[in-house]
């Protein structure tokens, strides 16, 4: 039960079937309350494009080539993106028929990138740059756009400001309240982020300034790990041009202003071997601070659980039972 009160079975996770339940839960809702409302939409697989136009003319992510195949599956993403937007909005409605907006604090938000190559499952920002959109009281209103670099462990020291509750000894974050009341204009000045399983073994830890990105791979594997990218038309066209023969830097640098779509690596470039070795000093202090496995070496697989090769090409291909 993770700490809920009720869990709600559902035959399906897609808007038009969550959304229709969650608006009758808030009916009979006794406050104070907690609802927590996932939709399967942006997940594969995607709904199919309802317009030709966006078939033909979609542009895909820029890490991916423009063809008529990629457009098409940018155009069933944007199919399912429409179909989220029109459930979150009919809960939203829900809340202002019943006279809940004003005092309901809503987060809107993702575990991760777009579920394309090079986003979902990686550390790039495609992969970790997710949306969080927050209305309600305490200043989460008008419409605000903030670019300071927060990370989803803010929110629960955010919650626990806006609630009156004391910060728990082992909460970690920092809450978005002065950001939001224009007291600060950044609460981070680094996010560290990180994989270790997927659907395969692929550990893998990063930091990231305003500036700068360092990622650093820990398996000696120099290879894509294929399994660890849904299946779709897209991963096919770069696995048709040979994607699984390209090399994968050991360490990685990128700029985000000159190159944001990291497609550069500067961890090889003499002339920004200071960054690389500011970063690297970075990354192995928090590991260091968080007492992070990877430190005493390969982290094996939990028993029980089910895993990918790193070496299959996909996360349909069988499993391993550890």
């Amino acid at each position: 039960m993770i700490g809920y009160d009720e869990v709600i079975e559902v035959d399906s996770h897609h808007a038009t079937d969550v959304a229709p339940i969650t608006i009758e839960s808030l009916r009979t809702a006794t406050e104070p309350f907690f609802f927590s409302v996932g939709f399967f939409e942006t997940h594969r697989q995607f709904r199919a494009p309802t317009s030709v136009r966006d078939s033909l003319y979609s542009l895909p992510p820029s890490n991916l080539p423009n063809t008529p195949a990629t457009r098409r599956d940018m155009a069933a993403f944007k199919s399912s993106a429409r179909s989220l937007d029109q459930g979150i909005g009919a809960v939203l409605n829900g809340l202002h028929d019943f006279g809940l907006t004003e005092r309901t604090l809503i987060i809107c938000t993702t575990d991760h990138g777009l579920a394309f190559p090079g986003a979902k499952a990686t550390l790039y920002d495609r992969g970790t740059g997710v949306m969080l959109l927050m209305r309600g009281p305490g200043g989460f209103t008008g419409g605000k756009v903030y670019d300071s670099m927060v990370s989803h462990l803010d929110i629960y020291p955010t919650l626990c400001d806006l609630s009156g509750a004391q910060h728990p000894a082992f909460l970690q974050g920092t809450s978005l309240l002065p950001l939001v009341h224009d007291e600060t204009d950044r609460i981070h000045d680094e996010i560290f982020t990180e994989v270790t399983f997927h659907a395969a073994y692929e550990p893998t830890r990063a930091v990231r300034t305003e500036r700068w990105k360092y990622i650093r791979r820990f398996d000696g594997n120099q290879r894509p790990v294929l399994s660890n990218c849904d299946d779709s038309a897209s991963k096919e066209a770069l696995v048709e041009a040979g994607w699984a023969d390209q090399i994968v830097g050991t360490e990685q640098l990128y700029d985000l202003v000159l190159d944001p779509g990291e497609m550069r690596n500067l961890a090889e470039d003499p002339g920004h071997a200071n960054v690389l070795a500011e970063l690297r000093d970075r990354l192995s202090g928090w590991m260091e601070e968080t007492e992070d496995p990877l430190l005493e070496g390969p982290i094996t697989v939990p028993p029980g659980a089910v895993v990918n090769d790193a070496d299959q090409a996909s996360p349909n291909d069988p499993l391993h039972v550890a």
